[in-house]
């Protein structure tokens, strides 16, 4: 049966299994074989990540084509208006592609969210604004290019959902694994394990911990029933 792991990526991590440089990989904290990224998620984003290894799976989960929704919870510099949050809900021309119509809200400052390593910077004398986006695309950077590009930067960027899958309560490094939806094999691609990934993952502390929910307290979370619930450590990104 092939496998899907959520994975909570922390910062700076790389969202690969090997890098020459020897900067943190996903090799550092998910210690299971022949698993590969389904999408990307920026280095120095966090949150998070779908890892499989059937080839149908990732690419029906990574495809813009199936349209998952993905929600981020962005804190921006400055306070967004309501003007400011419609230009994002309408799409942006941001020179090299038009992004299409998207969800965005103002939001409180979410209270579970644990601490990021190292800090975000900030302007003493500038406030900052929780914002959830919810997109049905993913170009490079395109979050932070579309705050950017309305006049508020982006300070930090946390996925909390892919589709039907979500954080829920896990801390960063930590991962667990659900039983995988029934995907029919695209036209012109096999079906079946990826290649075998590189390389086995040191073990390392989960980060610090914070309010999970009901269903991350009794090992449910993704979509469907749960197969099993680990959760992985690796090294400080």
């Amino acid at each position: 049966m092939s496998r899907l792991i959520l994975l909570n990526k922390p910062f700076g991590v790389l969202c690969q299994f090997t890098d020459e440089a020897g900067r943190a990989t996903l090799k550092d904290h998910v210690p299971v074989p022949g698993v590969y990224a389904a999408g990307r998620l920026d280095t120095d984003s966090e949150g998070l990540l779908l890892l499989t290894d059937d080839g149908a799976l990732q690419h029906h989960i990574a495809d813009p084509r199936h349209k998952q929704p993905k929600t981020y919870l962005v804190q921006v510099e400055g306070e967004p208006d309501e003007g400011a949050l419609a230009q994002l809900r309408a799409g942006l021309d941001l020179g090299d592609f038009h992004t299409q119509p998207c969800a965005a809200r103002r939001v409180d400052a979410p209270d579970w969210l644990w601490p990021r390593d190292p800090p975000v910077r900030f302007r003493k004398t500038v406030p900052t604004a929780w914002l959830e986006i919810v997109l049905r695309e993913g170009k490079n950077r395109q979050v932070r290019r579309m705050t950017a590009k309305i006049g508020f930067p982006t300070l930090r960027l946390v996925r909390v959902a892919i589709g039907p899958w979500k954080l829920d309560g896990l801390q960063p490094g930590e991962w667990r694994e659900v039983v995988p939806p029934a995907v029919p094999a695209p036209r012109g691609t096999r079906a079946g394990p990826l290649p075998r990934a590189a390389g086995s993952a040191s073990a390392r502390q989960p980060g610090p911990r914070g309010p999970a929910s009901s269903s991350a307290r009794h090992g449910a979370g993704g979509a469907g029933k749960m197969r099993r619930v680990r959760t992985g450590s690796g090294s400080k990104g």
